[in-house]
């Protein structure tokens, strides 16, 4: 036993050894390393040297000024003769780093604020230094450099006071005509709302607080629904969604459910639902307009059974929920898509869809022959982009407010006014389109730019004539609709061709 023990503290003391051996050598190496680290940034130079104008400190930002205390410390600082010459007039000592900023600076009047600015300084002193060319260069390149700066900030600050203008001007538009539609036409609507005075007040834009009201009585309610029809069929909806819920892990195949019962599931419209204005987060769980919009298109799905829901009515009923009470919005909503052309679109009648494109694309060639002819070059058929707008009535293509205008124009002029708006979009950008292939077209129209101004839209569909060889849009729609393209010319309907 004692042997045992001597042997393990000899052992401990030969470890105890060790790791002191090894402790010392870690010591070693970082003392070494951190000299090294240092000498590699410092390289200070054991022998004493004259200072110079650039042994003041430097920063990103600026050059440091330097410290009294260093300046009473150095001893070298004693003026030469030349210095002396140079300085005598200006009244200043002759020493470098007493020096004020103006006369180190050459007399600019202004301190360098930015790394911009650094290249007016000297460089350091372990660097050549500028010639007298490169001085008065880099003193004009910063001038320019300022120059330019001066004059995007005046630009930017033009560009600003005329948007600020802009908007007070179309305020001020906007409270006029909030007067005349509160006091002057609503209250006499039925014998006011097709007067030339009106419809071109209309053209213009609706004032947000009288939207809702308007387009409510422009579309009309046809259908004779009223607010306690609509709670009825909300509560068939919610009924119809608790027992989805409780037997969800039924087939549908197996229940015997139709098409338009599958489309109509709770599942499918919270799917689309979320994807409606995702920009805006109140249309989404947890928003404050979620629930409503799920009402709203549930109840329709009651309403309307035979169509069911389709992927793009979320876009419209958010859209009138936005302008509309809940129920109102429901009323507007099902009278809406009422409409032959929505009707068309929503029920998927492939002929009658035809029709309307092949009826597009009479006006598209007379409008835009040129893009028409690119359309036709690419085999970009309306399909690829007409859909998605007429299913949504543009407002997912186009920035809300601009398709808040869209559809002050659709309430006044019908299923025309979405066509024409189709054609003033191609009309604004065709140049661009000109330059796009299939792939980036397609692409394009899907999702038009975000900066899309109200104002260059209406402009490109005031020129936009909806006028053929012909006739207008109605009388060419129901000429296609009697029969097929006997009523026109051999060529006018490519859509109808194919």
């Amino acid at each position: 036993a004692g042997s045992s023990t001597e042997t393990h503290r000899k052992l401990s003391m030969w470890q105890l050894c060790f790791l002191q051996h090894h402790i010392t050598n870690l010591e070693t190496l970082t003392t070494t390393f951190v000299l090294s680290f240092r000498s590699l940034f410092s390289r200070k130079s054991k022998e004493p040297k004259a200072l110079s104008h650039n042994a003041t400190g430097w920063r990103l930002f600026g050059k440091t000024a330097a410290r009294e205390d260093d300046l009473a410390r150095d001893p070298t600082c004693t003026p030469s003769t030349q210095q002396e010459e140079e300085v005598k007039d200006s009244g200043v000592s002759s020493c470098p780093q007493r020096l004020p900023a103006a006369v180190r600076r050459k007399n600019l009047e202004f301190e360098p604020l930015s790394t911009t600015a650094l290249i007016l300084e000297d460089r350091p002193a372990n660097l050549p230094a500028k010639s007298v060319e490169e001085t008065q260069r880099h003193k004009l390149e910063y001038e320019e450099m300022v120059a330019g700066a001066k004059r995007r900030e005046l630009k930017e600050a033009q560009k600003k006071k005329r948007q600020m203008k802009e908007r007070h001007r179309q305020e001020d538009s906007i409270s006029n005509a909030m007067v005349i539609w509160n006091n002057e036409i609503l209250p006499h609507w039925d014998t006011v709302y097709g007067t030339r005075r009106v419809r071109e007040l209309w053209w213009q834009g609706l004032p947000p607080s009288v939207r809702g009201r308007v387009w409510s009585l422009a579309i009309g309610n046809e259908l004779n629904i009223t607010p306690e029809l609509y709670e009825i069929f909300l509560s068939r909806a919610k009924e119809k969604w608790r027992s989805y819920s409780e037997t969800s892990s039924v087939n549908d195949s197996e229940s015997g459910a139709s098409l338009a019962d599958r489309e109509s599931s709770l599942d499918l419209i919270k799917l689309d639902i979320s994807r409606t204005f995702p920009s805006l987060f109140i249309f989404q769980k947890g928003g404050p307009y979620h629930d409503l919009l799920h009402s709203v298109l549930g109840a329709y799905t009651c309403y309307r059974p035979d169509i069911g829901y389709v992927q793009g009515m979320s876009f419209i009923a958010a859209v009138l929920i936005l302008n509309l009470e809940e129920a109102e919005a429901f009323i507007t909503f099902a009278n809406l898509l009422n409409k032959p052309c929505q009707m068309a679109f929503f029920r998927v009648d492939h002929e009658l869809m035809l029709k309307y494109f092949a009826a597009f694309e009479i006006f598209f060639e007379e409008n835009l022959p040129r893009l028409f002819s690119h359309f036709q070059t690419n085999s970009l058929t309306p399909d690829l982009y007409l859909i998605d707008w007429i299913f949504t009535l543009y407002s997912k293509s186009l920035p809300l407010d601009v398709a808040c205008r869209v559809w002050d124009v659709f309430c006044r002029d019908g299923e025309e006014s979405l066509f024409r708006t189709g054609l003033g979009i191609l009309r604004l950008y065709e140049d661009v389109l000109l330059q796009m292939d299939f792939i980036h077209i397609a692409q394009f129209l899907t999702r038009l730019p975000e900066d899309l101004q109200p104002h260059t839209l209406f402009n490109a569909m005031a020129n936009t004539h909806m006028i053929s060889r012909n006739g207008r849009w109605a009388q060419v729609f129901s000429a296609l609709m009697k029969d097929g393209s006997k009523e026109l010319d051999k060529n006018s309907s490519p859509a109808l061709r194919s």
